[in-house]
């Protein structure tokens, strides 16, 4: 008899433990994976609003330079006709 035959009671035990100790670790890498990945999109979502702010700036910008341009062409148009 093998020392598995005398006591299979206790080796399904430890084969049950091992699994539940493997599972244990599974999730614990699950947990730390999640807390990564929180970080991450906090991360992530206060860049989109930094971008999304300066984008909002940039295109206020774009506007005034626009509105100019058009100005100082007018004014050179009305000096070429004069």
């Amino acid at each position: 008899m093998t020392k598995s035959d005398s006591h299979p009671i206790i080796s399904t035990m430890t084969d049950t433990i091992t699994r539940i100790n493997k599972l244990e670790e599974q999730v614990v890498e699950l947990l730390t994976f999640c807390e990564r990945l929180g970080d991450d999109n906090k991360e992530l979502r206060a860049q989109l609003q930094q971008l999304t702010s300066e984008r909002s700036t940039l295109v206020e910008q774009k506007e005034k330079v626009r509105v100019q341009v058009e100005s100082m062409i007018s004014r050179l148009r009305s000096m070429e006709k004069a």
